[in-house]
């Protein structure tokens, strides 16, 4: 890739950074901070690595333990490196949330201390608001209800003085409103440099901003959609919104092989053609150019894509993903829906085609083509390398009944309802089985320099020794450097592991009402503050009631509401205990006593018959591996190393970790995830547990 070079000019007059050894050591920059400091050497470790990884043009795999400091660790190095080369860099972060941290509070420490550093941040163009669409919405208002007309007025007075136009800035927005889905920036109805509103565009001030700056954070979504939409382009110069750079650092790397099948792959839903056939009926209007023919194409489109999305499959369940393996017997029975809706586009695309002197038709236009395009792919492709399902999730309307269904009724869970088809949004799915080659030729062979780096990257070897094989061959990270970096914590003081005796196993019919038994006893003695997570949503509800009446505490149950608004509700509220699946396991951070107990139900491995799972052990098993040692065992290690990881944050705190899965010290496997866990405390004594919090109580 070409060098990536920055204005020299702008660098001349800016001061030297500090050395690694000048800002971290004891009395160093850091110490002088207004940081709690404490001298941390695994965190100058990782940043010495880091930096020699840029020198040498080297991939870097870092497992850093929390409380490590990492993000310092690779800030600084990163500042270092593009002030010095002047060579641009791009950290990606799990999260937004994470993402924001990093601009919002890390880099302005940094600025304390180093003075002023040219750092950006950049979200997904659905952040945005996109000016034209809103002026065209403000001179012909079709909106729907009193509650749409009052948020539209909001968004207007608000971009009148935001220089970023990012939505989280609005904070009396709802998070799923319709309104903001006519206004935002999306790619596909972007006009380009012919839009009227191209110069002050926010898409436009945040590229030039990304284009000045020596670091641009993102999070791990943007740049792989970046990256997507770079290789469909072939090497377009417009192509994508990310500036080209030297390096990447992720942060919460383990995420990435999940994140990049979503964005290497292809989706429709049904909610995709609908939107489509709005926005040109919308915009056609807006523009005095609508007809019935084009009236008449878009009903059709409506008609043709309802029939073809209830013709699909349905599994057992109204929700939940279902492997589409009959592909060619569903086009020799109901091709007539698929081909329906097929030339229900081609149609819509033509009527388009003649539109004049509408700049946006061409957009709707080819947005109609993508999705013919992705459509036929989705039933004929022969691709080996892609697995292809079908997935019904809860429409919002379906989730809000669920929620106040469970908040009023301990009986009946929240999937208790009867989901008509209207309820749900039907996603029609193709991912790759395997993202190492792609990963490989797209990321690693394109970029000098990647750094992974995660708490939860290894998995012991055989002989208990931590290994990075497992990352390293489902990336396809080509012969990187690796280190492991010790947590600052004191875990075998800090942290209890209680793994209860005589468990039966977890699909004994005996072990929920003994893990219900052995969930109060430990809140009785933790006096809540817990964290209680599992597997399935079914078992998490099926523990939720058993307990409800027997537990004097206030349990708060994933799904009743958003789960940003009950981790607050856990922070806010005395002795909580909270009930979560699979979100809650990871990007959660509550310090304190308030979260002194975390309770897992089972080893977190992934459900064998999901459909993405099912192909890519099947793939291991036709090359000759052992899909369960070499995909399963490792997944549910790193699963349940983050789940444990909400627990100590600092260093002050302390508490108690349980794992009611018997099969940690019965089954040969069981050894792999002792292994792997930091070296808690261990026990499978009661009395220990009570003794551990009663020497916490005097402390």
């Amino acid at each position: 890739m070409p060098v990536v070079s920055l204005n020299p000019e702008k660098h001349t007059t800016e001061q030297k950074l500090p050395t690694l050894h000048d800002f971290f050591h004891p009395g160093g920059l850091l110490a002088q901070s207004s940081l709690n400091y404490e001298h941390r050497p695994g965190q100058y470790l990782m940043a010495k690595a880091i930096e020699q990884a840029f020198e040498d043009k080297r991939h870097l795999v870092v497992e850093a333990g929390t409380g490590t400091g990492k993000t310092l660790a690779y800030l600084l190095p990163a500042l270092r490196r593009a002030r010095e080369q002047q060579q641009r860099i791009i950290i990606s972060t799990g999260t937004k949330n994470l993402q924001e941290q990093l601009y919002f509070k890390d880099i302005p420490f940094l600025e304390s201390l180093l003075g002023p550093l040219r750092v950006c941040y950049m979200k997904g163009r659905a952040n945005y608001v996109c000016r034209q669409k809103l002026y065209a919405l403000r001179d012909n208002p079709l909106l729907n209800g009193l509650e749409e007309i009052s948020q539209f007025n909001a968004i207007l007075q608000w971009e009148r003085a935001t220089e970023t136009g990012d939505r989280a800035e609005i904070d009396q927005l709802p998070e799923h409103s319709p309104l903001w889905h006519k206004l935002d920036a999306r790619s596909e109805v972007c006009l380009g440099q012919t839009c009227p509103n191209w110069e002050p565009c926010f898409i436009t001030g945040m590229r030039r901003k990304a284009l000045e700056s020596d670091i641009v954070i993102v999070n791990h979504h943007l740049f792989f959609a970046d990256l997507s939409i770079k290789l469909q382009a072939a090497g377009a110069p417009d192509a994508g919104i990310l500036p080209e750079a030297a390096a990447v650092i992720f942060d919460e790397a383990h995420e990435l092989e999940d994140i990049a099948s979503n964005y290497f792959g292809v989706a429709l839903t049904n909610a995709r053609f609908d939107e489509l056939a709005r926005d040109t009926d919308t915009m056609l209007r807006a523009k005095n150019a609508s007809s019935s023919a084009i009236e008449s194409a878009t009903q059709t489109l409506r008609e043709r894509s309802r029939l073809f999305f209830s013709s699909l499959p349905v599994g057992p369940s109204h929700l939940g993903r279902l492997e589409f393996t009959d592909r060619h017997d569903f086009l020799e029975s109901r091709g007539e829906a698929y081909i329906g809706a097929t030339n229900a586009l081609s149609r819509l695309e033509g009527e388009l085609d003649r539109v004049r002197d509408v700049e946006e038709a061409s957009g709707l236009r080819k947005r109609a083509a993508d999705i013919r395009n992705h459509l036929k792919f989705l039933l004929e492709s022969e691709d080996p390398n892609t697995v292809f399902w079908i997935e019904r999730r809860a429409t919002q309307n379906l989730r809000n009944a669920a929620a106040r269904s469970s908040s009023g009724s301990s009986a009946a869970g929240p999937w208790a309802l009867d989901p008509g088809p209207s309820s749900f949004n039907t996603h029609l799915q193709a991912t790759p089985i395997d993202v190492s080659t792609i990963l490989s030729e797209a990321l690693f062979n394109h970029y000098p320099t990647v750094i992974l780096t995660s708490a939860t990257l290894a998995v012991a070897a055989a002989d208990g020794t931590p290994s990075f094989d497992h990352i390293n061959k489902r990336l396809g990270i080509p012969f990187p450097k690796e280190l492991l970096v010790p947590s600052h914590f004191n875990y075998a003081k800090q942290a209890l592991l209680y793994l209860p005796q005589f468990m039966p196993p977890p699909r004994s019919p005996d072990f929920l009402p003994q893990a219900a038994e052995k969930i109060r006893r430990v809140l009785e003695i933790t006096r809540g503050r817990a964290f209680c997570l599992f597997t399935s949503y079914a078992q998490m509800r099926e523990l939720h009631d058993r307990l409800l009446t027997q537990v004097p505490f206030p349990l708060l149950l994933h799904g009743t509401a958003p789960r940003h608004v009950l981790l607050q509700q856990f922070r806010d509220t005395p002795n909580a205990v909270l009930f979560g699946t699979s979100s809650f396991w990871q990007g959660v951070d509550v310090q304190g006593e308030q979260l002194s107990c975390v309770i897992i139900d089972k080893l977190p491995f992934a459900v064998p018959s999901d459909p993405i799972m099912k192909a890519r052990t099947d793939a291991i098993t036709a090359a000759g591996g052992n899909a369960f040692e070499d995909l399963q065992i490792p997944q549910a290690v790193i699963t349940l190393k983050q789940g444990f990881g909400r627990l100590i944050r600092s260093l002050s705190d302390r508490g108690l970790l349980v794992l009611l899965d018997p099969r940690v010290r019965t089954a040969r496997y069981g050894k792999i995830f002792l292994d792997s866990l930091p070296q808690y405390a261990r026990t499978d004594d009661i009395t220990d547990v009570e003794s551990f919090f009663d020497t916490a109580s005097k402390d």
